[in-house]
């Protein structure tokens, strides 16, 4: 237990450390804080999960806390060791905050235990699908969870500022993502997210799932990186990654979104089935990781733009998918309130080409009409206008919106 308690004093001397750096606020209301049900904080590494919890638990006085992001500690056998030392250090706590909790084999039995034993538990864990299944096998009814990502553009904004600095913020903001850390620190952009991409993969992915080939699933994140926003098959990826296996495809994808680098977008169809056997399309949990790792020239800012908006609508826990008609007309995202279609957007980053523009409008026009829905946005860099849109005996209003403007609503 010595070899234990040091940790946790070596973890609260890093806490005492973190508790002084520079914190930007983040706009997630997290209620029935000194509840008994357990709090879940889940979203991608290094996107603040920690910072938000560890700022919550200390606003809670007499807290104690363990980062199981130590391998020394994942090998621990009897977890009741840990909650001696944890005695030991911060004086028998009954708030307690694990950090990556996912680590742990059969954590959610721990914690369980605790909680019936009337401990207030704050966890945060960097695994969606795990975490998933094991909360609500093991604790359902018994905890509330909440998601975090990399910082929104509101997070971002001073208020004080002017309008063409926000301008300039939005620019950064578009290429080089919402990581907290660079972007507080002044970190070279580049380098912090491609070393954290590739912890990401090697550590969350090939090492806990033991990829015996950790090039393969390395050089198919490359290849998403380079078409966000662009629809995919198991099968076309299998061809072009030389897959034999498009189960191999199908786990390699579901891998990679468990962890938080990438996430699919479904066709709508009122139909479940449809839904599962039509392409997908693919976004990146932060443009930044592209900025970093696809293979490009130069950034293009149509995708970035719209994987940005996709990360957003994420982040504000819309139900969302894409739209594709019969005549191949299609609508970047469809916004679903329980059986009804709410709104559909059209995200377009340049409307000075007039063949562009007429393009847009007219899939939103004719989504609207099949779908019986009158509210159509369309996302730009520029335009901030409401235009009444005609087409062969079709009508609608569309509502032009800045960026900018949509970002901050």
């Amino acid at each position: 237990m010595t070899i234990i308690k040091d940790i946790i004093i070596m973890q609260k001397r890093e806490l005492d450390s973190v508790l002084k750096k520079k914190y930007i606020k983040r706009f997630i209301e997290m209620k029935n804080l000194k509840s008994n049900l357990i709090k879940v904080i889940i979203g991608p590494r290094r996107a603040g999960k920690s910072f938000l919890a560890i700022h919550i638990i200390d606003d809670l006085k007499e807290y104690g806390y363990v980062n199981f992001d130590d391998e020394r500690l994942v090998e621990v056998k009897e977890y009741d060791e840990i909650i001696s030392a944890l005695n030991i250090v911060y004086g028998k706590p009954k708030n307690l905050l694990f950090d990556e909790i996912q680590n742990l084999s059969k954590w959610e039995l721990f914690v369980n235990r605790l909680q019936r034993q009337g401990y207030n538990i704050i966890i945060t864990g960097s695994n969606s699908k795990l975490l998933s299944r094991e909360l609500s096998t093991h604790l359902t009814g018994r905890h509330i969870p909440f998601h975090l990502y990399p910082l929104s553009f509101k997070e971002i904004i001073d208020k004080e500022l002017t309008t063409l600095e926000i301008s300039e913020i939005l620019d950064k903001y578009l290429r080089l993502g919402g990581y907290p850390e660079p972007f507080v620190n002044d970190l070279d952009y580049r380098q912090y997210l491609s070393t954290l991409f590739d912890s990401i993969i090697y550590k969350d992915i090939v090492k806990r799932y033991r990829i015996r080939s950790p090039q393969i699933i390395e050089k198919m994140s490359s290849y998403l990186l380079s078409n966000i926003s662009k629809e995919y098959s198991y099968n076309s990826i299998g061809k072009i990654m030389g897959f034999k296996s498009v189960k191999t495809v199908e786990k390699y994808i579901n891998l990679l979104d468990e962890s938080f680098v990438f996430f699919t977008l479904r066709k709508f169809s009122y139909k479940l089935k449809e839904q599962l056997s039509s392409n997908k399309k693919i976004y990146c949990i932060d443009n930044g990781f592209v900025h970093s790792k696809a293979f490009t020239t130069s950034p293009d800012f149509g995708k970035l733009m719209e994987n940005l908006v996709a990360v957003e609508l994420l982040r504000r826990g819309d139900e969302f998918y894409f739209w594709k008609g019969r005549d191949q007309n299609e609508v970047d995202f469809l916004i679903k309130k329980r059986n009804t279609v709410n709104s559909l957007i059209q995200v377009c980053y340049d409307l000075s080409d007039e063949k562009t523009r007429l393009r847009e409008m007219r899939s939103l026009l004719i989504a609207g009409e099949e779908l019986k829905c009158k509210n159509l946005i369309l996302i730009n860099n520029s335009v901030e206008k409401v235009e009444t849109f005609e087409w062969f005996g079709m009508r609608g209003r569309i509502k032009f919106v800045q960026l900018q403007k949509w970002l901050l609503e």
